[in-house]
């Protein structure tokens, strides 16, 4: 019955990695949150790391939240660089 649990261990020190941004090198820098429950009113949270942070509440609001976000990625200091548009 020990072999189960050296198993175990093993798996899960496996999974747990010291580089948990293997690949492309991309990471998320901002996140867009909508919560509508069934009959509630819906709200939303947009979030980016350059301070980019706003609520909304009720259908239209959110709407108009989501534009924002969606428009914010392509002034996102963080997304494009200065020094990619001087060369531009």
């Amino acid at each position: 019955m020990g072999d189960p649990k050296v198993a175990a261990r093993k798996g899960v020190l496996s999974a747990l990695s010291s580089d948990p941004q293997r690949g492309d090198g991309r990471y998320p820098v901002a996140w867009l949150h909508i919560s509508a429950p069934n009959g509630a009113t819906p709200t939303a949270s947009s979030r980016c790391e350059c301070g980019f942070n706003r609520r909304a509440f009720g259908r239209t609001r959110v709407l108009a939240l989501v534009a924002d976000h969606t428009a914010h990625r392509d002034a996102c200091p963080l997304r494009t660089p200065h020094e990619g548009r001087e060369a531009a």
